[in-house]
C-alpha cells in the first residue's frame, strides 16, 4: 500500500482562499454599510475588499495548481 502525499502548497492555497473569502466578505459589508470613521484617511479605497480579492485569486490558483492528483486503478 503506497502512501500518497499531498503538497503543502495545496493547504496554503486553501488557507489563502479561506482568508480571502472572509476578508472580501468583510470588505463588501463595509462597502455597503459604511461605518462612521473620520480618522481613517484612505477608507474610501476599500483596501480590505481588494486585498481579500487578491487572496481569493491567489488561493484559488494554488488550489488548482497543486491539487492532489487522482490515481486510476
Amino acid at each position: 500500500m503506497a502512501v500518497r502525499q499531498i503538497s503543502i502548497w495545496f493547504f496554503i492555497g486553501v488557507s489563502l482562499f479561506g482568508n480571502g473569502l472572509l476578508i472580501t466578505g468583510a470588505g463588501v459589508h463595509e462597502w455597503l454599510v459604511p461605518a462612521f470613521a473620520p480618522h481613517v484617511m484612505l477608507g474610501r479605497l476599500h483596501a480590505n475588499f481588494w486585498w481579500g480579492l487578491m487572496l481569493l485569486i491567489i488561493g484559488a490558483w494554488y488550489c488548482v495548481r497543486f491539487a492532489p492528483k487522482r490515481e486510476h486503478r
